[in-house]
C-alpha cells in the first residue's frame, strides 16, 4: 500500500543532478519518498540525469554558496532528510579555483548545519554529508587498508575542505545532538560521471572508438578503490535509517590502476593493449595494429598525487548490512557501453 501524502518522508537532496544525485533520487521515490532537489540555474539543461525522473521531482533553484537562498529552501521545504551530494570535486580544478573549492566543499555544509539548528529542526531533520577518500592523501601503499579511524593527510585542496567539513559536521553532531553523518567514500563511478572524469574520459574515448587522437592522460599507475555509485547511493540511505548517527567507510576493498582500467575498457571492444616506454614517454599501443591509443600528458599530473586509496567498509559492512554488489570488471564494461550510446 502507498503512503498518504502526510505519511511519506520528505527528503531535500543537494546535488540532485550529479550521478550520486541522480541515483539517490531513484531509489528514494522507490522507497516512496517526497524528493526536492536543488539545481543550479544554468544558460543550458544540464538535468540529464533525472530527466528520466524529472516530473516525480520537486526542483528548487539554489547554489550552496547561496547562504539565505539554502535558508530559504530548507525553511520551505521541511525534510526530514537532507542529503548533501553537492561539491566542487575535481581534484585538479581545485588548485585552480581554491576559494570556490572552500566556499562550496566548507561553508556550504556549514550554511546547511546552521539552516537546520537555526529553523529549530535539530531533531526533526537528518543530515548527511559525502566525504571523501582523497582525505587520506598518501598514508598507505596499498598495505594498509583505510578505515574511519585511519589518520587523514589530504593532499590536495579538495582534500582540505572535505576533511574541514566533515569536522564541521562531526561538530555540530556533538555539540547540538543534531543526526549528522559523514561517509568517506572511495572513488565509484558510472555512466553517468561527468566526462570530465578520468574514468569517463576513457570509457567515452573507447566506447566512440573515433581514434584519430590518441588519449591523453596523466599517472597511469595511481591505484584506486573503484565501486559503483548506485551501490554507495544505497549504503548512504541505510546510514540516514539509524537510530544513531556515525561515520562510515564505502569501499570495496580492491585497488586497481588506472592502466587497468585502460586495459579493461579497450578489451570490451576486443582490443589488446600493450604499453611500451616509460614515465612522460609510455604510450598504448593497438597489440595487432601497432597504432598509439594512449598518450602520457604532463598536464594531466596532480601537484600532489596519491598513489593508492583502497578501503575498508566492514563497519559499513557490519552496522549497515551494506557491500558493493557490481564488480570493478561490471563498472567498466557499462561505462562503455553506454559510452557507445553516449
Amino acid at each position: 500500500m502507498e503512503l498518504s501524502k502526510e505519511n511519506k518522508k520528505i527528503a531535500l537532496l543537494v546535488g540532485i543532478t550529479g550521478q550520486d544525485g541522480s541515483f539517490l533520487a531513484e531509489l528514494l521515490l522507490e522507497k516512496g519518498y517526497i524528493v526536492h532537489g536543488i539545481i543550479r540555474r544554468s544558460a543550458t539543461f544540464n538535468t540529464q540525469n533525472i530527466d528520466h525522473i524529472f516530473d516525480k521531482l520537486h526542483l528548487h533553484h539554489g547554489d550552496i554558496t547561496d547562504s539565505m537562498n539554502i535558508f530559504n529552501i530548507i525553511s520551505k521545504v521541511r525534510p526530514c532528510e537532507i542529503y548533501n551530494l553537492s561539491a566542487m570535486s575535481h581534484v585538479k580544478v581545485s588548485h585552480d579555483i581554491e576559494n570556490y573549492t572552500f566556499q562550496t566543499n566548507t561553508l556550504g555544509v556549514l550554511t546547511i548545519l546552521q539552516s537546520v539548528k537555526n529553523l529549530g529542526m535539530e531533531k526533526t531533520c537528518k543530515i548527511y554529508q559525502a566525504s571523501t577518500s582523497e582525505q587520506f592523501g598518501n598514508t598507505s601503499d596499498g598495505s594498509v587498508i583505510l578505515n574511519e579511524e585511519s589518520p587523514q593527510r589530504p593532499v590536495s585542496v579538495y582534500g582540505i575542505s572535505k576533511m574541514a567539513a566533515e569536522h564541521l559536521c562531526n561538530m555540530y553532531r556533538d555539540a547540538y545532538g543534531m543526526f549528522v553523518v559523514n561517509s568517506l567514500l572511495f572513488n565509484h563511478e558510472s555512466p553517468r560521471r561527468g566526462g570530465t572524469f578520468v574514468t569517463q574520459k576513457i570509457a567515452r574515448y573507447v566506447g566512440k572508438a573515433n581514434f584519430s587522437k590518441p588519449l591523453q592522460l596523466g599517472n597511469l599507475n595511481a591505484t584506486r578503490d573503484w565501486g559503483h555509485s548506485r551501490d554507495y547511493v544505497y549504503g548512504i540511505w541505510l546510514m540516514l535509517q539509524k537510530d544513531k548517527p556515525d561515520n562510515y567507510v564505502l569501499a570495496t576493498g580492491e585497488t586497481h590502476s588506472v592502466r587497468e582500467f585502460v586495459e579493461l575498457a579497450f578489451e570490451e571492444i576486443g582490443i589488446k593493449i600493450e604499453w611500451c616506454g616509460s614515465g612522460i614517454d609510455e604510450v598504448g599501443i593497438n597489440s595487432l595494429t601497432g597504432e598509439t591509443l594512449v598518450q602520457v600528458n604532463k598536464k594531466y599530473y596532480r601537484d600532489i598525487d596519491i598513489e593508492c586509496l583502497i578501503g575498508d567498509a566492514s563497519k559499513a559492512k557490519r552496522e549497515l548490512g551494506w557491500e558493493p554488489k557490481i564488480t570493478f570488471k561490471e563498472l567498466v564494461s557499462e561505462m562503455v557501453i553506454s559510452a557507445k550510446l553516449f
